[in-house]
């Protein structure tokens, strides 16, 4: 069918745009149901340890099993919807991740909780690799910008009331509940996008790179297993060395395979571009600036200073503030400054707010604050102007797949952050007291381990300043060539 211009202020037009905000909607409850799914149980994790008496690497996996499932199958269920319909892979997601939800609160140990949010994983993925697809196909080009600002605002919402919420819920109706409120709002987002979301023609069929999903879950696993071993037994242990390995010989397996595959899950060719490259690299170290930020105040808050979980959400509160705030207002700000200035000055912004937590472990609570409520702004900024790059240059053709590899290239970077700074940051301790950081008693302990600990944050700290620096330097190395880079004036409807 030949592309039909819409005229702004056409009743057609108005029409595509009603639907929008429609789609917006629909997607936003999606983004609610993660966003509160990762920041309650963020602030709630040593409610959760201490419940199950779980092990320092055990703690690590009830995040990672949802991060690492999540991750490996982005591209994949983007492939699928593209074969399948974007709509009925969208709405499944919903249903799938609803139902692992209420497990959640019932399994009765580790182990099947573990499972349980790998589970919860897979329908977030489902539910990630075509939220930003259907922003973009609803939205006329004009108003993309405002689209997803306000599509990534309900994370910034959702995280808002998260840590608060977490902490609320672990002290007093128990860890279960942090899972069971997922189940209202994914059956509200899976209603209304059954009677709202409209069914899209599925694309010539095509073969999935099963081999290629396969070798990206297992050098993943095998990264994540030596990141945790590390950090909960030291480096010398042989499954740090053995995961090391695994993983050094996965990666350039994967190479060849994806070389040779006729339709591979990471296709080199979709990201040959510029532009698409660096905004990628630049969206893997914001994220793994960003991700574990939560998760290792809420940890500093309950470890270091002795609090419980409500008054550490309570303390956290600066950072989806400052998300929520800045969001739209990169959005709204879209229509007249360039997605580049807005993604580079989001980058900026999230360096100096991780610079100010460096030196502020010792700091009243006042410094601590501003430091996390710039880190926040800086997020939603950059998420908005990046997300907006990249969904404005993107192959028309291969939608689900490309913004699946971004999501997963993203997601990447969020698995290493939280691994990795689990590891970093328990290894200031010994082994022995490593379990006391999950469970957030370490406070209880002697002053000198308490003081080993606040170097470990310290150090934590300055690592994810120093990943978010270069991620502003990629960000401002995406500056588009004359005459390209820009979606066009008008928007296009088939």
């Amino acid at each position: 069918m030949v592309a039909v211009p819409l005229e702004p202020g056409s009743p057609e037009y108005a029409r595509a745009l009603r639907y929008a905000w429609k789609v917006c909607s629909v997607t936003s409850l999606g983004m609610v149901l993660i966003g509160i799914s990762g920041s309650t149980l963020n602030v709630a994790l040593p409610s959760v340890v201490r419940h199950f008496h779980a092990s320092p690497f055990a703690s690590s996996w009830i995040l990672l099993a949802f991060l690492l499932v999540n991750t490996a199958t982005l591209v994949l269920f983007g492939r699928v919807a593209d074969l399948l319909g974007r709509r009925e892979v969208y709405l499944v997601g919903f249903a799938l991740f609803t139902a692992a939800s209420l497990l959640a609160g019932l399994a009765p140990n580790v182990g099947v909780l573990i499972g349980l949010r790998a589970l919860q994983g897979l329908g977030a993925a489902m539910i990630l690799a075509n939220g930003t697809v259907i922003i973009a196909d609803a939205f006329p080009a004009d108003r993309l910008s405002q689209g997803m600002g306000a599509y990534i605002g309900t994370l910034s919402v959702a995280q808002l009331v998260g840590p608060t919420l977490g902490g609320l819920i672990a002290d007093t109706l128990g860890w279960q509940w942090i899972f069971w409120i997922n189940v209202p709002a994914g059956l509200v987002g899976l209603l209304w996008g059954l009677f709202t979301l409209r069914g899209t023609t599925p694309r010539e069929r095509k073969p999935v790179d099963a081999a290629g999903n396969i070798l990206i879950l297992a050098a993943l696993s095998a990264a994540l297993v030596a990141l945790t071993e590390a950090g909960s037994r030291g480096l010398g242990s042989p499954v740090v060395f053995v995961g090391g390995a695994i993983f050094l010989v996965l990666v350039p397996v994967l190479v060849v395979v994806e070389r040779r595959a006729a339709h591979p899950v990471l296709d080199g060719t979709l990201f040959r571009a510029r532009m698409l490259a660096l905004t990628n690299v630049a969206s893997f170290c914001n994220a793994m600036a960003r991700s574990s930020l939560i998760l290792l105040a809420g940890l500093y808050f309950q470890a270091a200073r002795g609090v419980g979980p409500l008054e550490a959400g309570v303390a956290l509160l600066p950072v989806p503030i400052g998300m929520a705030l800045a969001s739209p207002i990169a959005g709204a700000l879209g229509r007249r400054i360039s997605p580049y200035s807005i993604a580079v000055g989001g980058s900026v912004m999230s360096a100096a707010g991780l610079l100010t937590l460096v030196f502020s472990t010792a700091a009243p609570y006042w410094v601590i604050g501003v430091g996390l409520f710039l880190a926040g702004c800086g997020s939603g900024t950059f998420l908005t102007g990046n997300t907006t790059q990249v969904m404005a240059a993107l192959p028309a053709g291969s939608l689900g797949v490309v913004n699946g590899f971004r999501l997963m290239i993203m997601n990447m970077g969020i698995v290493l952050s939280v691994g990795s700074t689990l590891s970093l940051l328990t290894a200031s301790v010994s082994p022995e007291l490593r379990g006391q950081v999950y469970a957030g008693t370490l406070s209880q302990l002697s002053p000198v381990s308490l003081e080993h600990l606040m170097g470990g944050f310290r150090l934590t700290y300055t690592a994810l300043f120093c990943v978010s620096l270069l991620g502003a330097v990629f960000a401002a190395l995406t500056y588009p060539a004359r005459g390209g880079g820009r979606p066009p004036a008008t928007p296009l409807r088939s």
